[in-house]
């Protein structure tokens, strides 16, 4: 059976037939404007709400193209502003510690000048033992910049401890806080001869005690401790630290005082070391 093959309607003359429908509906508007009123009724009826729903439609979907855009302004504003920030906490902590290594000098050097009469190295300490108290440690200066074993080390306003080794480029000081410490001082203006006794335990409670005192030594709250001219390890008028109170020993024959120390054993960086040095003995 033989198909008829339908023939396809050519765009030409669809074309003409659209542009003849416009042409009478514009004459028939422009002279019969009642013939359209219906039609027009039908569009304002139907028409009109589609139209105002679709720019309804376009204007929620360019709201929301805006917000878009605008969050990923933002994100970008504040993906700079973190880095900005992560920066100026960065300038901050450099300048922070480069305050504290000022500070850290000028405390070094107002120590040096409580000293003239000694020559001094500064040095920091890079090791300690695990005690809590900066009671043994090591210091990044040894032979090579003539730390010896007897030299004095000194911190904050006075006596840290002394030198016990020493090789080329690093030294182990002991602190007179420690358990095997032991420094001849004198006590006030009168110079009354004691010995200041390292002890952990006692520095747990906040001061180190000053023995064998001579009883009839006029002692007083806040008088000054300072290493003695008669010490064979310590160089002499270096600041221990001041009596807190005193009281007769048991024997009736010497006094006893607590001594709170200048120097901060729980926190210690930078330290100068004394070269001066007195007569060398075992430690």
């Amino acid at each position: 059976m033989k198909l008829e093959r339908k023939k396809d309607v050519s765009p030409k003359y669809l074309l003409i037939v659209l542009s003849v429908i416009c042409i009478a509906l514009t004459v028939i508007s422009a002279f019969f404007p009642d013939a359209v009123k219906p039609i027009k009724e039908f569009t304002g009826k139907f028409m009109t709400p589609l139209q105002e729903g679709a720019n309804d439609v376009g204007s929620w979907f360019d709201d929301k193209v805006q917000v878009f855009g605008d969050v990923k302004e933002l994100k970008k504003e504040n993906e700079a502003l973190k880095k900005e920030l992560t920066q100026y906490q960065n300038d901050l902590g450099k300048q922070e510690a480069e305050l504290a290594e000022l500070q850290t000098l000028r405390d070094l050097y107002d120590l040096d000048e409580m000293y003239p009469d000694y020559k001094k190295t500064a040095a920091r300490i890079f090791s300690v033992n695990s005690s809590g108290w900066f009671n043994e440690f090591y210091i990044n200066k040894g032979l090579n910049d003539d730390v010896y074993e007897g030299c004095n080390v000194i911190c904050d306003e006075g006596l840290l401890g002394i030198v016990v080794e020493s090789y080329d480029d690093y030294a182990k000081v002991r602190a007179i806080i420690d358990d095997r410490a032991n420094v001849t001082a004198e006590i006030g203006s009168a110079g009354y001869l004691c010995n200041v006794e390292g002890s952990l335990q006692n520095m747990d409670n906040g001061y180190l005690l000053a023995t064998d005192i001579d009883k009839n030594a006029i002692v007083t709250e806040g008088d000054k401790v300072i290493t003695s001219s008669v010490s064979d390890r310590y160089l002499y008028g270096i600041t221990i630290g001041y009596v807190t109170s005193v009281e007769q020993d048991p024997n009736n024959l010497t006094q006893t005082a607590r001594i709170t120390l200048t120097v901060n054993f729980s926190d210690i960086k930078d330290v100068l070391v004394i070269l001066d040095r007195k007569q060398e003995v075992n430690y």
